[in-house]
């Protein structure tokens, strides 16, 4: 698996990210990751800023380490790594603003598209949900 940490320092890879408008908003993201997390930012792989981590473990016997949320700062848009999905945040979603969403990842253009007060509440339940799920 690819998506491991590595040694590569955050602010190196945010100061290659080519986008202005982008690289901004994955400093506003990145700060407050680590506020609601308690966890400081690593790189997890060439692109993906994550933080803490959890040991997961499929039926199929495959498992591995994956960080309990985090962000990429993407060419077209923002990926944040909502790692439980969104099952729980339905009502959150509809008051977020604009965004596209995958199975755990959720896809913003600009910060300023969203409602970034119920982007918290969204990044604090997977919190709460991955503390439950896989306590520290």
């Amino acid at each position: 698996m690819k998506t491991k940490p590595t040694d590569v320092k955050v602010d190196t890879f945010l100061s290659s990210v080519d986008h202005a408008g982008r690289r901004e908003d994955a400093y506003l993201i990145l700060e407050m990751m680590e506020r609601l997390s308690g966890y400081k930012a690593q790189m997890w792989g060439p692109s993906i800023i994550g933080f803490g981590s959890y040991h997961y473990k499929y039926d199929s016997g495959r498992e591995g380490d994956m960080c309990r949320v985090g962000f990429s700062p993407r060419k077209s848009q923002m990926v944040l790594y909502i790692i439980p999905g969104f099952e729980r945040a339905s009502g959150l979603l509809d008051r977020l603003g604009k965004h596209k969403l995958g199975k755990s990842c959720l896809y913003i253009g600009r910060l300023s598209s969203v409602d970034t007060d119920v982007l918290e509440e969204i990044i604090k339940q997977a919190l709460a949900y991955m503390d439950e799920k896989y306590p520290k």
